[in-house]
C-alpha cells in the first residue's frame, strides 16, 4: 500500500501545516510573522474542529458536506478556548509556546485516530478531499429539498459561525495600541505569590523579590525606595537609577532588617518615574509583625 493510500490527502494537509506553522514559531525571525499569521489562522480556527469531526465522521456518508464545514468551524472556536483555560491553570501558563505544544499534539493525536478509522472502512467509503465533490455537496445541501425554515436555518447557523471566525481572525490580526503601563510586583523568595516574610524578629533580615516591567511604549528610568512606617530604609545606589528599554524587565532580591519591635508595620515599596521623583508613579505594601529579639 502507498504512502498516498496509507495517508489521506487533507490529513497529510493538515499535519504539515501544524509541523510548518511550529518550525515558523520556533525560528523567531520578523520575516516570518506574515507566514505565521497566514497559517496560524486556519490552523487556530478550522483545524481543531476538523480533525475531531474527521475522528468521529471518518466516513463519506457519515455528515453532508455542510455540516462538516459548519461543526468544524463551531468545534474549533470551542476547543481552542478550552486548552486555553486548561493551561490557565497549569504550570506554564497562557504563553505561545505552551498554546501551540497542546494544539499540535492535539491535532496530530487526532490526525493518527482518522487514519486509523477510515483505513477500517471499506474501500471508497471513507471521507477524502475532492474539491469538486465538496463544492457540489455543499449546493446539494443549500439546494436539497429541505423545508425552507430547515435551509434558512442552516444557512444563518453558517453565516454566523463564518461572521465570529472572520471577527476572531481580524482581532487577532490587527494591530492595536495596548494600555502604558509599568508593571509592579513583589514575590516571596521562591519567586511565586507567597510566602512572603510576614513575621521577624527585631534585627532579623527578611528577603523579597521586587520586579519592575516597563509597558510604557518607550525607555523609562526608575528609581526605587523602601518604606518601614514610613522611615526610609537603606537600599543601594543602583536602585536609584534602574534604566528599562520597553518591555524591559528588572527582578532583584532585596533584602531589609527592621530594628524596632511592632505590630503591623507597614513595609512599602515606592517606584518612581524620572519625570517626577517627588510622587510615587507605583506602591505596593507588606504587612509584617517584628518581635523583640
Amino acid at each position: 500500500m502507498g504512502v498516498k493510500e496509507q495517508i489521506p490527502v487533507d490529513i497529510l494537509l493538515v499535519a504539515a501545516m501544524v509541523l510548518f506553522l511550529d518550525i515558523l514559531i520556533l525560528v523567531l525571525s520578523p520575516g516570518a510573522v506574515f507566514l505565521r499569521t497566514v497559517i496560524g489562522l486556519p490552523v487556530l480556527l478550522f483545524v481543531p474542529g476538523y480533525v475531531l469531526v474527521s475522528a468521529l465522521f471518518p466516513g463519506k456518508d457519515d455528515l453532508e458536506g455542510l455540516e462538516r464545514l459548519v461543526l468544524s468551524l463551531g468545534l474549533s472556536i470551542v476547543i481552542v478556548p478550552v486548552f486555553g483555560f486548561a493551561l490557565n491553570f497549569s504550570p506554564w501558563g497562557i504563553t505561545l509556546g505552551p498554546i501551540m505544544a497542546t494544539l499540535s499534539l492535539y491535532i496530530m493525536f487526532m490526525c493518527i485516530i482518522t487514519i486509523i478509522r477510515r483505513h477500517q472502512l471499506p474501500r471508497g467509503a471513507a471521507f477524502s478531499i475532492n474539491i469538486g465533490f465538496v463544492l457540489k455537496s455543499l449546493k446539494a445541501d443549500i439546494t436539497s429539498r429541505r423545508t425552507g425554515l430547515d435551509r434558512a436555518l442552516t444557512m444563518l447557523l453558517l453565516f454566523s459561525i463564518i461572521l465570529a471566525t472572520v471577527t476572531l481572525a481580524y482581532a487577532l490580526v490587527t494591530p492595536r495600541e495596548g494600555e502604558q503601563y509599568t508593571e509592579f510586583y513583589i514575590l516571596g523568595i521562591n519567586g511565586t505569590a507567597a510566602d512572603y516574610p510576614g513575621e521577624l524578629s527585631a534585627g532579623e533580615s527578611g528577603s523579597v523579590i521586587v520586579g519592575v516591567k516597563n509597558h510604557e511604549g518607550e525607555a523609562a528610568n526608575y528609581k526605587l525606595e523602601m518604606r518601614l512606617d514610613n522611615r526610609s530604609l537603606p537600599l543601594s545606589d543602583e536602585y536609584e537609577n534602574i534604566d528599562l528599554e520597553d518591555d524591559g524587565r528588572w527582578e532583584e532580591r532585596i533584602t531589609f532588617t527592621p530594628e524596632d519591635a511592632g505590630e503591623n508595620r507597614k513595609l512599602q515599596f515606592l517606584l518612581y518615574r524620572e519625570d517626577d521623583l517627588t510622587v510615587p508613579y507605583r506602591e505596593l505594601h507588606l504587612w509584617i509583625d517584628v518581635t523583640e529579639d
